[in-house]
């Protein structure tokens, strides 16, 4: 299974969160969203919905397959 690549940090940055901020407003722990960053976790389908919602961007431009 490919990891999912993803530009969190670059969409995270922008909005000025950090990985704890972004964690409570998605509802996962903030080494969850660490996990991702450095591609080590792919996400459920839920949390990457959530996540582009958060950063203001969507699911294609947040992630890609390697």
């Amino acid at each position: 299974m490919a990891l999912v690549k993803t530009n969190i940090k670059t969409y995270r940055t922008i909005k000025d969160l950090t990985q704890e901020d972004l964690a409570n407003l998605v509802g996962v722990r903030r080494e969850t969203i660490m996990r991702l960053e450095n591609a080590k976790y792919n996400p459920s389908l839920e949390l990457a919905v959530n996540i582009a919602k958060e950063l203001d961007t969507t699911i294609e431009k947040l992630f890609y397959f390697e």
